[in-house]
């Protein structure tokens, strides 16, 4: 297998490493100030459907073998790279409030700047373009079929869970 192709699997592993880096972080700043969380019982659904999401794409590519050679597709490499700005951008704009897990913090208005200026859950969006994007990268069709779908059905929990929650906020 190419390198290229290990290169950027690590890479994007590492980047979701230190993403929940950040929002651990995120989570105790919230939490200290008062803040809740809610959802919490589906929320290992999404680490189960993002760690296999990545043993998925490995296996699928490692059962291909040394015979079939991935060629590197601009496009999706271009998609890749502006669900990875659009992610920053949802990162960026919700500050020390961006996390993985549903937490609301008490006397605080709703963020609307940014992506969340134009659309409510950006970083859905983006997760299922990447989930659907990272596996064509590679060649691995089944994962990028699989996972979205599976990212669909988790959000049917999570999205009234997350707007549950914020309407739990004083409004101001």
């Amino acid at each position: 297998m190419a390198l290229w192709i290990w290169a950027l699997i690590l890479l994007i592993i590492g980047q979701r490493l230190v993403e929940l880096v950040i929002a651990k972080n995120n989570e105790k700043w919230m939490k200290a100030r008062g803040g809740i969380e809610a959802g919490a019982e589906h929320y290992k659904w999404f680490i189960y459907l993002h760690t296999l999401f990545f043993l998925s794409v490995i296996v699928e590519i490692l059962m291909k073998g040394n015979n079939h050679e991935v060629v590197f597709n601009y496009v999706y490499f271009v998609v890749f790279i502006a669900a990875q700005l659009a992610r920053f951008w949802c990162i960026y704009s919700l500050g020390r409030f961006w996390n993985t897990k549903i937490i609301v913090l008490p006397r605080v208005a709703l963020i609307k700047k940014g992506p969340y200026k134009y659309v409510k859950h950006p970083n859905y969006i983006i997760v299922a373009v990447e989930l659907f994007i990272i596996p064509m990268l590679f060649g691995a069709y089944l994962s990028a079929v699989i996972f979205p779908l599976l990212h669909i059905i988790l959000l049917r929990i999570r999205i009234p869970a997350e707007e549950k929650a914020l309407a739990s906020i004083p409004k101001f």
